[in-house]
């Protein structure tokens, strides 16, 4: 993870390090009306960019490894990262700047190391010791490509077999090459008259160093005798090898092959194998081969002191198994178990208790890695179940089609979305702790408390504990429960406008204080959710639907300029109460027989049982109109202390009271502008042919035109890339003009120029720019607000900015957020007392905003963010105060009002690539880095900042970016990552035993350094390898060896008994200070050549 040190931007950057034109205009105002000036305490060195952590999934996963004494697991992927887990909370994302495939990975077992090989056949050597590991040395291979690696335990050369059939030997403290070279045709000499194939395997036998074990993919396997330099045994089998493994003793080893079979072999028997099994073929009559069967991918062949040995193999399934999902399958004595997996299984590899090939292995656990998941069996155990993951992996159970983070929440959320959501969890775990527990947590420096919700295509919330940079799942809901399901496609409602994910989550509107949840969705669905912690059984679920429409008409702009076209009302808004209908409307066409006044779901009609958590408050939903589906909504809030939620989409604006479940307002965007209409619209005849239809026609008149996008970058945004709109009646050009609502802010400030006194009200922003002001009238509290109405109304209050309108705030005189008004929480489903009920009666909603207790005389700062500029209006007089015009040739994606530092700020993120952030109110620059392009929707669709310097987006399908734009945060971090090295002293080697010692038995040893060092050997060829100093430098490699010798020095003080091991350690320390000054020269070249380099520019 690379960290940016472009933290200062000063004032007026120039347009080549940026597209932003920084140019900031404070309004000039008369003397006698100057604005107040506000104390900003936020400066550029407050800022400062840097990634903190992935969560998630490691996205399209190709190797594994495991250090069985650190008890570390490491997994690369097909994007070059590396992500290495310890014990939960323990996590580390590094990435190979090649961008290459990981072929394979191995671990210096109890080294705090580890080597990658890449499909690029580069070998790299990772330092773990440190935070955030880093690469000390690479190996460039220039005329082979690299198959196959392997490293034995305790040794310092590495093989590398190559698709030529050759093995290279690596020293990995130098990272050179040892002149030792094991050809393929020195190797299979006349056992074949043609190449054997790429190397796909080698390994040393266990009992015996010199002698190793080679498999080609041919089929031909060798064992080589390291010190006389040939063949002492050559095994042919007629089926290609994927992989072989050894029994402990170096006796026998197992070979899996592409038939779907398993050969077994005696050391000292090369003519055939002794057995040969098929686990999934079928067995013939007459003694004939059983059929064959599809690959077996991997082999492990692991035993045990008490019992019969383990044959743990993926694939070999026989080819009539259409449609059988992968299968691991294990084998013990008589009994196999045939397990099945969600996913294909890139790799596996079996857990066990001692890292010594030569002693019995007592496998414990097999760690599987899947496309998509990571599953963790318990071998011990009967019916090998399945350990819980306690890692968050299931960010992408279903796809992640919306993003929304919250951080400094209240205190009490957690535990109170923790217990609802730990009733949720399977049962049939394994009953042992998770075993993959390496590594120590980092001093948590962050205490406040960070929520990240997540919304899903399949229509599930899931609410996710991120505090501490860490990352938990507390509680799913599933929001498409309350809809009929259609059992198959020929079943599915034709009023379905997307072909899937119809439940999909678009939206998210939560308020943390009252814990009222909003969710709109793909279907033109909007659904409100109370938290409550008791169960209920909902008999009818309340819904609502409305038609929200109207006619198109060509426009003339104000400038006189020809603008798209737009669309004009038909009809006008009755701002009046409509009953709840429980069910859909009955009228399902209208006259022409087009589809008409009905929803794209149907809302259960049985009752609904509740569990503990987020229950179903209420359901709207948008209608079809005169054979039109609805659009899909693009904005979206709720207000817990008004009981309103509103909503908008490219036709119009509607506004519900959810407290007495009516509908106060449907107009058409048009309408909202009344006679104050920029633009000169020429209304146009409704269609002859469309009568009012039953249901809620009163509500408003006039056709929908479906709009697969909104070509406006904000309605790109709200787009996903799931729904496709089946119906394509209306010109592109009408698709990509229409005015949507982009932003909805619910407050409590001056609506009108004249007003003395802040009331309720509600801004909306347009994706032509425009900012509208509607005046909120709220009954009394208690039971009056549930009989009475709330009256509703526009205000003629118009504001205009460049570009779509994307979010809106408030600030009072004094430069603080005013939030948006709120009621606590409380639980709904207890019967309260007489004396409760009482209060209850006289309450009113609070409004925990700063302004209602503000003087009458003092104002409020409106701060609204477009596609391209920021304006600070003053209120109520609806000056421009400060203007910024954030960017000229771009858009911004996202921008949002945080907190920082006991101060707020705007954050900007651009489609350019660039992150912003700019002092309020005076919307001075104080940050500008370049740091992603916008590369998919994605990124655009996902990515949010929020309080405290903390932001995120979807990286990849499967995983969360977390990063900061605190300086703080950023010099905090180091203190916060966990450690995946610790001190741990190696098991004893397995005790040969009185005959074995005395009779010469048991594990042979072999001198490596002296077969395969200099003296011996020889040079490598210089063409063969190129050796590249790590990016580290000097510097990385002296501290990480430092490092080394302080983590030593307080392990003396544990292992003082093993001073022959720590002195071992001590040199190979050594070893690396003298390698490190070995290549200073290397690394100042480097520097040099970089030091006037942006980092973006490597």
């Amino acid at each position: 993870m690379r960290k940016f040190n472009i933290r200062k931007v000063l004032d007026g950057l120039t347009a080549g390090s940026s597209s932003a034109s920084q140019q900031q205009q404070p309004q000039q105002h008369p003397s006698g009306n100057r604005e107040p000036e506000i104390q900003e305490t936020l400066q550029s060195e407050h800022f400062q960019l840097c990634k903190t952590v992935r969560h998630g999934f490691p996205y399209q996963p190709s190797a594994l490894a495991f250090d069985p004494v650190q008890k570390i697991l490491a997994v690369g992927t097909q994007t070059g990262a590396l992500r290495l887990f310890g014990r939960p909370g323990v996590e580390c994302y590094c990435q190979h700047d090649s961008g290459a495939a990981v072929i394979q990975l191995q671990f210096l077992i109890n080294e705090g190391a580890l080597v990658s090989a890449l499909a690029d056949d580069t070998l790299h050597l990772w330092n773990l010791r440190q935070k955030r590991p880093a690469i000390l040395h690479s190996l460039k291979f220039c005329r082979e490509r690299v198959t196959f690696c392997h490293l034995p335990f305790q040794s310092k050369w590495l093989y590398v077999g190559t698709e030529r059939g050759n093995i290279h030997i690596v020293n990995v403290e130098s990272f050179s090459l040892s002149g030792y070279v094991i050809m393929w045709n020195k190797a299979i000499e006349l056992s074949s008259k043609s190449h054997p194939g790429p190397i796909v395997h080698i390994s040393d036998n266990p009992m015996d160093e010199g002698k190793l074990l080679v498999g080609y993919e041919s089929g031909t396997v060798v064992l080589w005798d390291l010190k006389s330099k040939k063949a002492d045994y050559r095994y042919t089998y007629d089926e290609a090898i994927h992989s072989v493994a050894w029994h402990h003793e170096g006796k026998q080893f197992i070979c899996s092959h592409s038939d779907g079979t398993l050969t077994i072999w005696n050391v000292r028997s090369p003519a055939k194998p002794v057995q040969t099994i098929t686990p999934h073929g079928k067995q013939l009559k007459d003694g004939k081969k059983p059929e064959p069967c599809k690959p077996i991918l991997k082999v492990e062949f692991k035993t045990t002191r008490s019992g019969e040995p383990f044959i743990i193999l993926s694939g070999g399934l026989s080819y009539d198994t259409v449609g059988r999902r992968p299968c691991l399958t294990v084998m013990h004595g008589k009994s196999t178990a045939v397990l099945e997996m969600d996913y294909s299984i890139v790799d596996f590899l079996t857990l066990c208790e001692t890292p010594y090939p030569n002693d019995f292995q007592e496998p414990y656990a097999v760690v599987v890695l899947l496309e998509k998941d990571l599953v963790l069996i318990d071998l011990a155990q009967n019916g090998y179940p399945i350990f819980e993951n306690p890692y968050p992996l299931s960010i992408h159970e279903s796809p992640v089609t919306c993003c929304e983070y919250f951080a400094d929440c209240p205190v009490d959320l957690i535990p109170a979305l923790y217990s609802v959501g730990a009733r949720q969890k399977r049962q049939g775990y394994s009953k042992k702790e998770w075993p993959i527990n390496g590594g120590n947590w980092g001093l948590g420096a962050q205490s406040y408390p960070e929520i990240i919700i997540t919304g899903h295509a399949d229509g599930s919330v899931k609410f996710w504990d991120a505090s501490a940079i860490t990352l938990q799942v507390l509680y799913k809901l599933k929001t498409a429960k309350v809809f009929e399901k259609s059992r198959n496609k020929e079943d599915r409602p034709n009023t379905d406008i997307v072909d899937e994910d119809p439940y999909a989550i678009q939206i998210i509107s939560w308020c943390p204080e009252s814990r009222m949840l909003c969710i709109a969705g793909v279907s033109a669905h909007v659904i409100i959710y109370r938290f409550s912690k008791q169960e209920v059984v909902t008999e009818v679920i309340p819904m609502l639907e409305v038609r929200l429409l109207y006619e198109i008409n060509d426009v003339e702009s104000p400038e006189g300029e020809q603008a798209p076209p737009l669309p004009t009302p038909v009809g006008g808004a009755n701002p009046q109460p409509i009953p709840p209908q429980s069910h859909p409307s009955t009228s399902s066409s209208s006259s022409d027989g087009l589809r008409d006044n009905v929803p794209c779901l149907k809302v259960k009609n049985s009752p609904l049982k509740q569990s503990p958590g987020y229950q179903t408050e209420l359901v709207i939903q948008l209608v079809w109109v005169g054979g039109e589906p609805p659009q899909q909504i693009t904005s979206l809030a709720v207000n817990s202390s008004y009981g309103l939620v509103v909503f908008g989409n490219c036709n119009g604006i509607a506004m519900v009271d959810y407290l007495q479940k009516a509908v106060l307002l449907n107009l058409g965007t048009i309408e909202l502008y009344g006679s104050n209409d920029p633009y000169r619209r020429e209304p146009r005849s409704p269609r002859k042919s469309r009568q009012p239809s039953g249901g809620l026609c009163d509500i408003s008149e006039g056709t929908v035109i479906p709009e697969d996008r909104c070509k406006s970058p904000t309605s790109d945004v709200k787009d996903n890339s799931f729904s496709r709109s089946r119906s394509s009646s209306v010109t592109s050009i009408d698709k990509e003009s229409r005015e949507a609502i982009s932003a909805l802010h619910f407050c409590e400030t001056f609506t009108r120029k004249a007003d003395s006194s802040p009331s309720p009200c509600l801004w909306v922003g347009t994706t032509l720019g425009t900012v509208l002001v509607i005046a909120l009238n709220l009954p009394p509290g208690g039971e009056q607000r549930l009989l009475q109405p709330v009256i509703v109304s526009p205000s003629g209050t118009i504001l205009r900015l460049k570009g779509a309108i994307l979010r809106m705030a408030f600030l009072d005189t004094t430069g603080c957020l005013v939030p948006p008004a709120y009621e606590s929480w409380r639980e709904h489903n207890v019967p309260e007392e007489k004396d409760e009920k009482e209060k209850l009666k006289k309450r009113r909603p609070v409004s925990v905003s700063p302004s209602s207790s503000q003087e009458i005389s003092e104002n409020q700062y409106a701060v609204i963010c477009s596609e391209k500029q920021a304006k600070v209006i003053s209120l109520p007089t609806q000056n421009c105060a400060y203007k910024q015009n954030i960017t000229e040739t771009s858009f911004v994606l996202r921008g949002d009002i945080v907190a920082l530092s006991n101060s707020i700020c705007l954050a900007c993120f651009c489609a350019n690539g660039h992150i912003m952030t700019f002092s309020l109110p005076s919307l001075r620059p104080l940050l500008d880095v370049y740091y992603l392009p916008l590369t998919n929707m994605r990124i655009a669709r996902t990515f949010c900042f929020t309080n405290n310097g903390q932001a995120l987006y979807l990286v990849s399908p499967t995983e969360i970016q977390r990063l900061t734009y605190s300086q703080e945060t950023c010099e905090n971090l180091q203190e916060m990552l966990g450690e995946l090295f610790t001190p741990v002293e190696t098991p004893e080697a397995p005790n040969r035993g009185f005959f074995k010692g005395l009779f010469g038995g048991g594990a042979q040893s072999l001198d490596r350094e002296e077969l395969f060092g200099e003296s011996a050997s020889g040079k490598a060829s210089r063409s063969l390898a190129q050796h590249i100093p790590g990016p580290g430098g000097i510097e990385g490699v002296k501290g990480a060896a430092s490092g080394v010798v302080g983590e030593l020095a307080r392990a003396r003080l544990a292992l003082d008994e093993r001073g022959q091991k720590l002195g071992d350690l001590e040199e190979r320390t050594a070893a690396m200070l003298s390698s490190a000054d070995s290549f200073s020269k290397h690394a100042h070249e480097m520097m040099l050549k970089y030091k006037d380099k942006k980092w973006y520019q490597f």
